[in-house]
């Protein structure tokens, strides 16, 4: 046997012994600077909780520094294109509502990106249904209650946004339903939640994650919770289901997203790290105490969500003509 043939025998044998190695290991060399998690909305919402609680996890880690910055604005569109101008190699990803973030390409007649192409899914963490609740002093304890209430005065409905998720989910029941409420428009949840504490607006639909502690408190009383069935956290909320909007479901899925030139090493290895962190004990007990379910998923099926969820909204928003720059 000649000496080439030789050495690429052995080679070739060392590789079979070889241990197998994950595709997320050979990008060890990233992160080669401090990671950010934009969070494209105000403090004090889903994301924000979420992406907290996961910086310093996983700052330990990657050994790196992970810093949490709010970029709220235009629906959450200004910190996602924000991600994409960033372009580097998963050292700033977008953590938010991913559903919101595919519900964008629909409403916004000018937006300056397209997620499906400019940014690619890394992972799915959790989801938190919607709740729709309503200050205490409003004479109503059910769907049909507060629907029948719409029709006989003025209830100004708060949503996080025009568009958002929350906003096409109050919609859809309104169009099942024949609510005749107001919509008054705000820029995150935290400041719509505080309007109707406060009365200024007597109805919300929000994430159950954000929104749990005030109805706790007593600042606010909840009407029905989106999940197809009773979450086992708050089993005395009805399902907006159960109440006469057969089969409906929505809410907020939490997720990362980064700019589409990260590679499938990096983003496998980062959804990998922030699935075993959410699922560790003490995060998934505090998340759930909050009001949210851990749901994982790798980058394909959340790729695979997103696109589902982008399809599914574009016919509520089509059929509502919600249209803005």
């Amino acid at each position: 046997m000649n000496p080439s043939k030789r050495q690429f025998l052995g080679s070739a044998a060392a590789l079979c012994l070889a241990p197998w190695v994950p595709a997320w290991a050979q990008s060890s060399d990233w992160p080669t600077r401090p990671v950010r998690i934009i969070v494209p909305y105000p403090p004090g919402g889903s994301s924000d909780i979420i992406a907290r609680i996961l910086a310093p996890r996983l700052s330990d880690a990657l050994k790196q520094t992970v810093v949490v910055e709010n970029k709220p604005g235009a629906n959450g569109n200004l910190g996602a294109g924000l991600v994409v101008q960033a372009a580097q190699e998963g050292h700033t990803v977008l953590l938010c509502d991913v559903g919101a973030l595919a519900i964008s390409p629909s409403v916004y007649t000018k937006l300056s990106f397209d997620p499906s192409k400019d940014l690619r899914a890394v992972g799915m963490l959790a989801y938190s249904p919607h709740v729709l609740a309503v200050h205490p002093d409003v004479p109503a304890r059910t769907v049909p209650e507060l629907v029948a209430l719409s029709k006989q005065q003025r209830l100004n409905f708060a949503v996080t946004a025009i568009g958002s998720a929350p906003h096409l989910a109050a919609v859809a029941v309104q169009q099942a339903t024949g609510a005749q409420w107001e919509y008054v428009p705000y820029k995150g949840g935290s400041q719509a939640v505080t309007d109707t504490i406060g009365g200024q607006t007597q109805i919300i639909m929000n994430g159950l994650l954000a929104t749990l502690p005030h109805i706790k408190a007593g600042k606010l009383r909840p009407i029905a919770i989106s999940k197809r069935e009773r979450m086992q956290l708050v089993p005395d909320i009805p399902t907006i289901s159960e109440q006469g909007v057969a089969g409906f479901e929505s809410g907020t899925w939490q997720g990362v997203m980064a700019p589409a030139t990260t590679t499938d090493p990096v983003a496998t290895r980062l959804s990998a790290l922030m699935a075993q962190i959410v699922s560790q004990p003490d995060v998934k007990a505090q998340l759930n105490e909050q009001g949210a379910e851990i749901v994982t998923r790798n980058p394909a099926e959340l790729a695979q969500f997103f696109n589902s969820e982008r399809a599914r909204w574009a016919v509520v928003v089509k059929s509502t003509d919600i249209r803005l720059d």
